[in-house]
């Protein structure tokens, strides 16, 4: 059954044409996977058939009655609503049922109502609904339900955004880059969820296990053409070498054919028969074959390395706290030479403020990190490039000089060095805030490429990088000669990079893995699964819990203005908790720099004071009322 139908579709900017006559349709049950270079128009084609943005020319065609939800990079929430509240406004057919019943259940004189509203409810399965929300947001990391969405990162909003489509059900669902913001558990969890599940999709994303693990079919958007691939990202790779194979055989015997008809466009006689006027015909589109060009363009990598010594870097009992969440604890290393360590854990176990300590921009509570004499590292971090106001592209490699080095005492011109991450003379005259997010991305790694670092330290570099830079970029790796770290949630990547892992799991512990990504997961399979633990936060909410039940239960023996005061301090301790949160989030997000680290970590040991007066006086309280 055809769900939507792109036909004939054109998309210009200015003088740039991204594509024309673009014609391919959506089919239920399809998992369709979209693979083009940054810049060549993906977003642009995701949001021409996602309905928000109009084409120049052509159609997209919906079935009747379709419902359609697009997982957009930057989700448009109310910010005055909690995850809950966000939940319970969605466009959702389960709510609506949900609201059917209630309101039936008020009428019940209506026997016809309230069976058809029952019905819904089974046919929906939407008896189970709270359940089915409190999991999903759960497995999102999003426990918090009364937490406003103006508090929210912009990674917690995507994850909010993803969750409220899935509980939607939509019968065709576009995704641009929906593994952004997740970590590797979430990841497999959401694979799993859409092979368990019956949606139709259409989506953008880098990450190629996903493209493997999830889709049926890929979509390439190449040249301004787009090319069908029945089956997954193996197959697709298989069936584009094909034909970029046939491409060049074809190519070449048009070369060899365009020669032969050329020296007989110049001899041929001056009568014109209708047999030569056909081959006449024929010689131009030989011409036109023959001409035919590939844009193989790939970026290149070819660049110089400072020597690197015998001494890398020590790391001496390292701690680092905030409150009581701790990060590192007594941590010791002492990096090699040519180590290619791979950094994953859960968000928020401390991974980027671990790569900030290394590089002098936040220092650990105890211990000593001592890097070596000759040791230059090369931080691309997920801020990404500062942008100036009416900032040229070539501007920002020209801060680092008009010429640049090159392996072998060469050097390179800042726009040649441009034209070779794949920014073309045009290009390079752009304002930086015109860019995609792929090419700013892309220039980001250009510039710290060129300061030629010996220790590359990468904090998820994969994000927005289409699959070719990936591909080029991987390749450069395993030539580096240098120390490599590197955080990322794309399995590939990590599993074709990496010789081992720091597996940070939360609470202080780090275990180095001998092994990739693959191997960590084929042993974390085969382990006993770990017995949850019981958090300090909980047993505290349940000794409150147990406290108010028991008060309720029995006469209180606390006077009037006591009751009052252990009410407010109840509340005082919960929103000076959720402060103490809101920092410890913060100090985990790597953006604190100087004097922003010292004013932060001063307002968090006042808040900890605070909480701890509190409950001291709470537990007094909660004495005298159960004596």
């Amino acid at each position: 059954m055809n769900y939507v139908s792109i036909e004939n579709i054109a998309k210009s900017f200015g003088e740039r044409v991204l594509f024309k006559d673009i014609s391919f349709g959506i089919n239920e049950g399809q998992k369709v996977g979209f693979v083009a270079k940054n810049g060549t128009g993906k977003t642009s084609l995701l949001n021409i058939i996602a309905g928000g943005e109009e084409p120049d020319s052509g159609q997209v065609v919906y079935r009747k009655g379709l419902k359609v939800s697009f997982l957009s990079q930057e989700p448009d929430l109310d910010p005055n609503l909690t995850i809950e509240q966000t939940i319970f406004t969605g466009d959702n057919e389960i709510l609506k049922a949900i609201d059917a019943y209630e309101k039936a259940l008020q009428n019940p004189e209506d026997a016809d109502v309230y069976q058809n509203a029952f019905e819904r409810m089974d046919a929906l399965q939407a008896w189970d609904f709270e359940t089915q929300y409190k999991q999903i947001l759960s497995k999102l990391k999003l426990d918090d339900l009364g937490r406003k969405v103006e508090l929210l990162s912009g990674g917690q909003k995507k994850r909010l955004a993803l969750a409220n489509i899935l509980l939607s059900k939509p019968d065709l669902l576009y995704l641009d880059e929906p593994t952004n913001h997740l970590d590797l558990e979430m990841i497999e969890w959401l694979e799993a969820y859409f092979a368990k599940e019956d949606f139709t999709l259409f989506m953008v994303t880098h990450d190629r296990y996903f493209l493997e693990n999830v889709c049926n079919e890929i979509v390439e958007l190449e040249d301004g053409t787009l090319y069908n691939y029945k089956g997954n990202y193996a197959y697709y790779l298989e069936k584009k070498e094909l034909r970029i194979a046939t491409f060049q055989t074809t190519t070449d015997k048009a070369k060899q054919l365009y020669k032969k008809e050329l020296d007989w466009m110049r001899r041929q006689p001056k009568a014109r028969t209708t047999k030569s006027k056909s081959r006449i015909e024929d010689f131009y589109e030989i011409k036109d074959r023959a001409h035919k060009r590939r844009n193989d363009h790939e970026v290149q990598l070819e660049i110089n390395m400072e020597r690197i010594g015998s001494k890398i870097m020590e790391l001496h009992n390292i701690s680092k706290s905030y409150g009581d969440l701790t990060i590192l604890d007594k941590f010791e290393y002492v990096f090699k030479k040519g180590e290619r360590i791979g950094i994953i854990g859960k968000n928020g176990t401390g991974k980027t403020t671990f790569l900030n300590i290394l590089t002098s921009r936040d220092r650990p509570d105890t211990g000593k990190v001592i890097v070596g004499d000759t040791i230059k590292f090369g931080y691309y971090t997920q801020n990404g490039i500062t942008i100036k106001p009416e900032q040229k592209v070539i501007d920002v490699i020209r801060e680092f000089g008009e010429y640049i080095p090159l392996k072998k005492g060469r050097q390179i011109s800042a726009q040649q060095l441009l034209e070779r991450f794949l920014f073309d003379r045009k290009k390079q005259y752009d304002f930086v805030d015109k860019l995609s997010g792929g090419e700013r991305k892309r220039l980001y790694l250009c510039t710290i490429l060129i300061q030629n670092p010996n220790f590359l330290i990468l904090d998820e570099p994969t994000n927005d990088l289409d699959i070719v830079t990936l591909n080029v970029l991987e390749n450069f790796l395993l030539d580096f000669p240098g120390c490599l770290l590197v955080v990322s949630h794309d399995r590939y990547f990590m599993d074709k990079i990496v010789d081992h892992l720091f597996v940070f799991r939360g609470e202080g512990v780090i275990e180095d893995f001998p092994g990739n990504y693959t191997d960590y997961r084929v042993y974390e399979n085969s382990r006993e699964p770990a017995k949850p633990k019981l958090k300090v936060e909980k047993e505290k909410e349940t000794v409150v819990a147990e406290k108010k039940s028991w008060k309720k239960e029995n006469s209180p023996k606390l006077s009037y203005n006591e009751q009052k005061e252990y009410a407010k301090i109840e509340r005082e301790i919960k929103k000076l908790e959720f402060q103490k949160k809101e920092l410890e989030a913060l100090f985990l997000t790597g953006t604190l720099e100087g004097d922003a680290i010292n004013e932060a970590s001063q307002k968090l040991q006042k808040i900890l004071k605070d909480i701890e007066t509190r409950e001291e006086r709470w537990l007094e309280l909660a004495d005298k009322m159960e004596g």
